[in-house]
């Protein structure tokens, strides 16, 4: 794989919802509020609330003004990554620096638990999009699904949710991912539909568990399932799928794609043992896994509750190749 230098930006990676978007990643690796059961990089390994400039703004900028001095492109900015981007302290300063330096516009993927706080609000309020998400609004559901930091309480990330749609003036976009029996009974969404009532985001997307998650009891929702709870939470809700529709591949997709499963032909491996062994960020390696398992090309294994992949041709050995 070809390095690109950059540290803390990653894709620009296809979305169905943003189009092109420049991965921008403020925390370390799975250092997150949430330990989510779906979660595609695996299980959190550093679960915090505490927010700290974990990479500095400074460092961040200067991988901006560089991929931006060289002619990048991207359709979003988008603030997601590894972990939860709103534990980054001076995340406010790369929004601000993004914002007066470029006309793309900044997106932040983040899950919500920290928009109590005044300051994160106030830091998050010059992005032009947020998209939060809100998985159960029922404490024992929410429990279940996200695993949350024992100093996080769910009726205070709903206000907060609630404080920073009325605060905000870009586009809110509220997220529900659905795991099977975990928080998909008709109590969970009318409990959830009551949140949004008061949340009043622009849209609400509903999607289902895709890519393989942290937990191995973490299935996906039937399509009947999620068609229902839209019906329940509303005319905004709207199922949406975790990837872009079929593009034409970008010689570096192609050439992490291979990469990959020469990899798994070798022996089956974690996403994250895949972006660790290949120099690549583990949002781009899970969106490959994801085109290479609808391909038909990987399978997904389970060993000791951890999800592993491999490819369903490994190499044959030389007995079995013959003479």
């Amino acid at each position: 794989m070809p390095d690109t230098g950059y540290r803390y930006l990653f894709g620009p990676v296809p979305s169905r919802r943003l189009g092109r978007s420049l991965g921008i990643d403020p925390v370390p690796l799975k250092t997150c509020s949430f330990d989510c059961v779906y979660c595609q990089l695996g299980r959190t390994t550093h679960q915090t609330v505490q927010r700290e400039a974990y990479v500095a703004a400074q460092s961040i900028i200067a991988e901006l003004h560089h991929w931006l001095e060289t002619g990048g492109q991207a359709n979003y900015l988008t603030l997601s990554g590894s972990g939860e981007p709103t534990l980054n302290s001076e995340i406010g300063e790369v929004i601000r620096w993004a914002r007066t330096h470029s006309d793309i516009p900044v997106a932040v993927l983040t899950n919500g638990s920290l928009l109590w706080d005044e300051d994160v609000r106030s830091q998050l309020s010059q992005a032009n999009l947020l998209i939060p998400s809100l998985d159960a609004a029922l404490p024992a559901s929410f429990q279940r699904v996200n695993r949350p930091h024992p100093g996080l309480d769910l009726d205070r990330i709903i206000d907060g949710l609630a404080a920073m749609r009325e605060e905000f003036g870009g586009a809110f976009w509220l997220e529900v991912m659905l795991v099977d029996g975990l928080n998909t009974s008709d109590e969970d969404m009318q409990a959830l539909a009551k949140a949004v009532a008061k949340i009043m985001p622009d849209k609400v997307q509903v999607t289902t568990v895709v890519r393989p998650p942290a937990e191995a009891f973490a299935r996906p929702v039937k399509a009947e399932r999620l068609a229902q709870a839209c019906e329940i939470l509303g005319p905004l809700a709207e199922i949406v799928g975790p990837t872009a529709p079929p593009t034409a591949a970008t010689t570096a997709d192609e050439n992490l794609a291979t990469a990959i499963l020469e990899l798994l032909r070798r022996r089956p491996c974690t996403v994250t043992d895949i972006a660790a062994g290949l120099g690549a960020h583990p949002n781009e390696v899970a969106k490959s896994v994801h085109e290479l398992l609808d391909r038909g090309l990987v399978e997904v294994v389970e060993q000791k509750a951890k999800t592993y992949l491999r490819a369903t041709n490994p190499p044959q050995t030389s007995e079995e190749q013959g003479p």
